[in-house]
């Protein structure tokens, strides 16, 4: 992973989610989502700490920010993609690649929380569970008393899909900041996980490259 400097800072993870010694990561992320669910506001909200209403995204837009757990930076490159359904068919050039995915939706939209079960479908197809994280997120928690997606409802989902579930407010900035430091967290924690398992695989592998060599070679006859 390419290095970054440090940024603002964010509470620490625990430590078995980084390494002890001072390094840093470079992790992409892709917002998917309806329009309108609030993707934009979100990666505004957390990155420029301010709240904004946006048009609808063309394409793809593109934040940066750096998180800073105890001695690890971790930079993460948000792209915000499109919700229109006009835009879906180019969508999978945006997340190819990504380390994580943030499913978005309106709580008090049923409709945009069907959609976000369409692009999770996607994403199975096009990674393995062990190579993303996948949040979904209710976004709009300061429209609770108009919701269409329960929270139990939600939760029971995203369990059975074995991914994370955060309720956020844009508009509040209710648990944004918590959002990504928490994904920032589980990033590192799979990456730690990808980095013993190759080191097991290759400690195995020079164990039994070292039998192989050390077998007492028959003569021939």
């Amino acid at each position: 992973m390419a290095q970054s400097r440090a940024g603002n800072e964010e509470a620490p993870c625990s430590p078995e989610a980084h390494p002890s010694k001072e390094s840093s990561y470079i992790f992409k992320v892709v917002l998917l989502g309806s329009s309108s669910v609030g993707k934009s506001s979100l990666a505004y909200r957390y990155v420029k700490k301010d709240f904004r209403d946006s048009l609808p995204t063309v394409g793809c837009s593109f934040f940066n920010q750096c998180v800073t757990l105890d001695a690890t930076t971790v930079k993460l490159e948000i792209w915000d993609t499109a919700g229109q359904e006009k835009y879906h068919s180019v969508c999978h050039l945006y997340y190819r690649g990504a380390n994580a995915a943030l499913l978005v939706y309106d709580i008090t939209s049923k409709e945009t929380f069907e959609k976000a079960k369409v692009w999770l479908s996607e994403l199975e197809q096009e990674f393995l569970q062990n190579e993303i994280i996948i949040i979904l997120v209710g976004n709009k928690h300061d429209l609770s008393e108009v919701r269409e997606v329960t929270t139990e409802e939600a939760r029971e989902f995203a369990n059975t899909k074995s991914i994370l579930y955060m309720e956020t407010s844009a508009k509040s900035d209710y648990q944004v900041t918590e959002l990504f430091t928490t994904l920032a967290c589980e990033l590192l924690k799979l990456e730690q996980q990808k980095k013993a398992f190759h080191a097991t695989h290759w400690k195995k592998s020079r164990i039994d490259l070292q039998e192989r060599t050390s077998r007492p070679r028959k003569c021939c006859h």
